[in-house]
């Protein structure tokens, strides 16, 4: 479609918006059950302990691990009308939530729902990618995530007043009824830059002048199996599966852990288990800003992405100390430090499938690296689950202060920048020689 001479000025920015406040209605959807469980009945009216919940955030993890079958439907249907699909499902079975009876079926509905919500990252990131030369990705990437942050923090003042209003159902109800809104909105206004009647030329020759030419490498579809052998995948992957049960703990665990740890009643859950979340949106922001501060003083944009991982990693160790401190009110400010120092790498670490892959896998990469990220959660939820009535939850926050560090060797390790002379080394480097 041709440009536009004079089109909406800075139209990339408002698409990333969109994608946004999509990222938003995802994780207040998904962060609106630990919020329920702390805050009303719903654990004695579904027959259900630590354990049993622990199984339901399981099946919630075991069904968004299939992310790669997400982003591959987003590089090979069409990224507007795939996620228009996929919100679709997830703000409906939300809604379906109000519905359970027990544990078992509310698992189930989980299980469908992180399927469905497995969409928002590979979706996120193709969004960037199409979008956004590359100096700008590592922002972008940053302000569509800052959703995610926003969407767990209105969760626990949403879902009390709609409790106190209603009941915990109906919390669901509102919630899921939210996304459809937004899925008309997404319907209406979202579009390529190649079909965007909005998109201006001068623009338009922007984005392009700002690619790497490994993005637009030839190919046919996304081989998994090919993925799979790329130490840059790899690289990608494991820092993730190491990462994200930081994220997992915050939206699942947090408010339990405040209200049987630390003695919070639903008024202080409202006001205080948000407060992790904010920081995680300043966090969102800081990796970019330190990335881009990197770049202006000659550091290569895959190095100084690696150098904000690590510095996230370094201010992760804060949380080690969750559990020790006696005052409440310190461990929520230690929890916020792990929330900003987590978004700070993690951000970084998700928007590198942009900077070393071609366009037409992004989505398929940020879907299988977010399947190892959510294995992750997996595991550690179904530990938290299985030990915390007979240790505690301090060294799952001490585990929680380590992993990034690990995570960061493994990142300067097995990512290989792209060499100036050939673009297309970053992703034509074997896991194996």
């Amino acid at each position: 479609m041709k440009p536009a001479a004079y089109g909406v000025r800075g139209l990339r920015w408002a698409m990333i918006g969109l994608i946004m406040a999509g990222s938003l209605l995802n994780y207040l959807t998904r962060s609106s059950l630990s919020v329920a469980v702390a805050t009303s009945p719903l654990m004695a009216t579904l027959h259900m302990g630590p354990r049993e919940y622990s199984w339901i955030t399981g099946a919630f993890q075991g069904g968004i691990m299939l992310q790669p079958i997400c982003g591959y439907v987003l590089d090979m249907a069409g990224l507007k009308i795939g996620f228009a699909i996929f919100a679709t499902a997830w703000s409906v079975i939300t809604m379906a939530h109000g519905l359970a009876t027990g544990w078992p079926a509310l698992a189930g509905l989980r299980g469908l729902m992180g399927f469905a919500e497995g969409s928002i990252h590979p979706a996120g990131m193709k969004t960037v990618s199409l979008w956004f030369p590359a100096k700008e990705r590592g922002l972008a990437a940053g302000v569509y995530n800052i959703g995610a942050s926003f969407g767990a923090m209105l969760a626990p003042p949403l879902v009390a007043w709609a409790i106190v209003a209603y009941d915990w159902r109906a919390a669901f109800v509102i919630t899921g009824a939210i996304g459809l809104v937004w899925v008309l909105a997404w319907l209406f206004f979202f579009q390529t830059p190649e079909r965007h009647r909005g998109l201006s030329s001068g623009e338009r020759a922007y984005i392009a002048a700002g690619q790497e030419r490994f993005v637009d490498v030839d190919g046919g579809k996304p081989s998994i199996w090919r993925l799979l052998g790329r130490r840059a995948f790899w690289g990608i992957a494991l820092p993730r599966f190491l990462a994200d049960p930081t994220w997992g703990t915050l939206a699942f665990w947090v408010p339990l852990y405040l209200k049987t740890v630390r003695g919070f009643d639903l008024a202080h859950i409202a006001m205080f288990a948000w407060l992790p979340f904010v920081a995680a949106d300043l966090g969102c922001l800081f990796g970019p800003v330190v990335v881009l501060a990197l770049q202006k003083r000659g550091v290569q944009l895959v190095d100084a992405r690696r150098w904000a991982f690590t510095l996230g990693a370094v201010m992760m160790t804060g949380m080690m100390f969750v559990g020790q401190v006696q005052s409440p009110y310190l461990a929520v400010a230690l929890l916020c430090l792990g929330g900003f120092a987590h978004q700070t790498l993690s951000v970084t670490v998700i928007t590198m499938a942009s900077d070393l892959f071609p366009k037409r896998e992004v989505g398929t990469v940020a879907g299988m690296a977010g399947t190892f990220g959510n294995f992750g959660v997996l595991l550690f939820s179904l530990l938290i689950g299985a030990l915390v009535s007979r240790v505690g939850y301090s060294p799952f926050f001490i585990a929680l202060g380590l992993l990034d560090l690990l995570g960061a060797v493994l990142l300067w390790t097995l990512v290989k920048p792209p060499a100036l002379s050939d673009p297309t080394s970053a992703i034509s480097e074997p896991l194996l020689p």
